[in-house]
């Protein structure tokens, strides 16, 4: 996909519905020539949408006219360059934990989650948020993730968390303040909600830090799952994260999960973790899939807010 055409899908399918000043800005970029060109000199990776936005935001600059945000990002592009190099989108949203809950129940209990791409760690914690799906609510105290669910029943109860690792090529520190202002800057501009609850669930991080370990998807996943206390079951589990693993790299990653003892949770794309028989989604907007050791099990929107179940139970 050209780098206009995916500014474009984005705008059309991501952002339109979600964030009216993303799907603007977006579809704007799509047709600007002179910011597609200079996103053309970075790696392709490094020319996506969210990222590109959330630099922008982070150094100061416009995203709510397409104008402004122009100008700023050419007369600026050195900068913003740089920080596109730097920089991944580590979106770490403690919403995407109420996908992960009705799988998370059903495992024996208790759990030993190490979540690969983890950001700083927030979605590590479900046993301690609390969730509402339509007007059944289970409570932990912590901050409340919302999730339009279809398809099943809602779970009744929390999981039991005897461990919690991460893994992540630059994983970020809730107690930073730098670290923070860049987990602020990916949250999309309307999104107030996320950006408290962001603040909630870094401060539920940051009393009971979570072990972050610096390290690739492939070649220090063995060694932090053999970590995991015995007597518990190891769950891997990733949202949102295969999309920026190259493809070889993305192949070597899945069967080295399959055959760790334990679970291997995944919610991703259907086009970055492919799966046989999909049903249709259930609209056009971008959905990823929830899938439970290869086996596909849901449709889910990006931030949590909803989830389609499909498989039989």
């Amino acid at each position: 996909m050209s780098t206009a055409s995916t500014y474009a899908d984005f705008a059309g399918r991501e952002a339109r519905g979600v964030s009216p000043t993303y799907e603007r800005l977006s579809a704007a970029v799509a047709g600007d020539e002179e910011i597609l060109t200079l996103l053309r000199t970075l790696p392709k990776p490094k020319r996506q949408p969210n990222l590109l936005f959330a630099v922008v935001r982070l150094l100061g600059g416009p995203v709510g006219d397409p104008a402004a945000f122009h100008r700023f990002t050419v007369a600026n592009w050195p900068a913003v360059a740089a920080e596109l190099l730097a920089r991944a989108t580590q979106t770490n949203e403690a919403g995407r934990c109420a996908l992960l809950l009705p799988v998370l129940v059903t495992l024996p209990q208790p759990l030993a989650l190490l979540e690969v791409g983890a950001s700083a760690g927030l979605g590590l914690y479900p046993d301690r948020y609390t969730y509402r799906y339509g007007d059944a609510e289970l409570a932990a105290g912590g901050p409340v993730l919302d999730c339009a669910l279809t398809g099943t029943a809602p779970p009744v109860r929390l999981p039991e968390v005897a461990w919690r690792a991460g893994l992540d090529l630059h994983p970020l520190a809730v107690t930073d303040p730098a670290d923070l202002a860049w987990l602020d800057a990916l949250i999309w501009p309307e999104h107030r909600h996320r950006r408290d609850r962001l603040r909630a669930a870094a401060a539920i991080a940051a009393a009971d830090p979570p072990v972050l370990h610096r390290g690739d998807l492939v070649d220090d996943l063995p060694a932090l799952a053999a970590l995991a206390p015995p007597g518990a079951t190891l769950v891997v589990f990733h949202t949102s994260v295969l999309y920026q693993v190259p493809d070889a790299r993305r192949a070597l990653f899945v069967d080295l999960v399959r055959g760790l003892p334990g679970h291997w949770i995944s919610v991703e794309a259907p086009d970055v973790v492919p799966h046989e028989g999909l049903p249709p989604p259930p609209d056009g907007a971008l959905h990823n899939v929830l899938a439970l050791d290869g086996t596909p099990l849901a449709w889910t929107r990006g931030h949590g807010e909803a989830m389609t179940w499909f498989a039989q139970r």
